[in-house]
């Protein structure tokens, strides 16, 4: 689980922000804790938050967490460390922001199972707004068409072998991805499939994003899990 963000345009690091009665780390952790077809966590962490987050993560995970790992500067340094910390039998690995809270468990075995067919897969939505191409100069170019546009999300999910080197071609050549699936589609050597989520799927990036995740949250304390939550 990546949760070594720096928060820039939260204004402070968010992953242990109250959420809903409680840090907003701990929404993906008890995902994890839950989900059976998960058999080990490992957090990457700000260094400054390390000692919060061994509490928290041990409370919550028990015997599944396998380890915690210092971040780095940038998202792609901070999962590549916590790939490379594994040290058990693993095929499927799963890659999950801790500050996008309302991911479950059927979007969560979907995933998985998707990424276990085809090697790869990701949790994604329809965009919905329309698109447009600007210039450098900032005036429209062209408008694209959305039909086939998916803005994606997470949790995804690869096989280990192929996630590993995709993020070792990445440092050979000083290639900047946005996210993992980026790397695994540049490497060229799975397909990367596509599981339908849902628009509540959020990631916490600004305060006003909070406002709308306490919304979903009291929502959900009286309903069912929606297939994408």
């Amino acid at each position: 689980m990546a949760a070594a963000g720096q928060g820039a345009r939260f204004g402070q690091p968010k992953q242990l922000i109250e959420l809903a009665g409680k840090p907003l780390a701990a929404w993906s952790l008890e995902l994890f804790a839950r989900a059976t077809e998960v058999a080990w966590v490992v957090v990457t962490c700000d260094p400054r938050q390390r000692s919060a987050f061994e509490r928290l993560a041990s409370d919550i995970l028990g015997p599944k967490l396998h380890a915690i790992v210092d971040g780095g500067a940038r998202r792609q340094d901070s999962v590549y460390a916590a790939v490379r910390a594994i040290r058990v039998p693993a095929d499927i690995v799963v890659i999950h922001d801790g500050a996008r809270p309302f991911a479950g468990r059927s979007l969560l075995r979907a995933v998985i199972a998707k990424a276990c067919q085809s090697g790869a897969a990701i949790a994604a939505v329809p965009v919905t707004d329309t698109i447009k191409q600007a210039t450098e100069s900032g005036s429209v170019l062209a408008t694209v068409p959305r039909e086939r546009l998916w803005a994606a999300q997470t949790p995804q999910a690869f096989a280990l072998a192929t996630l590993l080197e995709a993020h070792r071609k990445a440092e050979r050549e000083g290639y900047l991805a946005t996210d993992d699936a980026e790397l695994v589609e540049r490497l060229g050597t799975a397909n990367v499939g596509i599981v339908e989520a849902s628009y509540d799927n959020l990631k916490i990036t600004t305060p006003e994003d909070v406002v709308v995740a306490e919304r979903i949250a009291a929502v959900r304390r009286t309903g069912p899990e929606r297939y994408g939550g």
